[in-house]
């Protein structure tokens, strides 16, 4: 990509080439997780607390704040400069050996969790959230430094309210699928 592409492109077409970039960094870092070395008794052991914590918010009718809430606040945490890609990367590759540990325990291949992850809704809306909340950790980064962070916070605020709405369909949508599951 040519730098005189960068500079001649819309405000709107760089957040949105950023935004992809970071998507496909997240996706990276995420398969990397599920490459990571995983006895199969911890496996199953993350998989039980899974479940115990699944079943638990389902008797509590408390499944869909759970989810929405550890999502965005995680995505809140991915807007803060600097840190936020850095925190973004660790929950991304602790996702990807989450789901080789759940993948493990109940013998399916890890690859083959991670690609059905990929049909889901779920994966697109989620992963656009963290994309959009770390490629503005990064703008916002690069406006403070260049002393314009106010304008950007403008920005970030728009970008928090879109990712709140975003992941509250994914929650919902994840939400319907635990509940149909068998």
């Amino acid at each position: 990509m040519s730098w005189d592409f960068w500079k001649s492109a819309s405000p709107l077409v760089r957040r949105i080439i950023t935004i992809a970039i970071v998507f496909i960094f997240a996706v990276i870092i995420t398969t990397v997780g599920t490459w990571a070395p995983i006895e199969e008794q911890e496996a199953k052991d993350i998989d039980n607390e899974m479940n115990q914590t699944v079943n638990s918010l389902k008797t509590n009718d408390a499944l869909l704040q759970y989810i929405f809430g550890n999502n965005f606040m995680f995505t809140l945490i991915m807007f803060i400069p600097i840190i936020g890609v850095v925190f973004g990367a660790y929950v991304l590759y602790s996702t990807g050996a989450v789901i080789a540990a759940i993948a493990i325990s109940n013998q399916i291949p890890p690859a083959l969790s991670l690609i059905a992850l990929f049909l889901t809704p779920i994966f697109w809306f989620e992963f656009a959230a963290y994309s959009t909340a770390m490629a503005e950790s990064l703008w916002l980064t690069y406006r403070l430094w260049q002393r314009r962070g106010k304008h950007e916070l403008v920005n970030a605020c728009k970008f928090i309210s879109v990712c709140a709405v975003v992941l509250l369909v994914a929650a919902s949508i994840e939400t319907i699928m635990i509940y149909s599951a068998p």
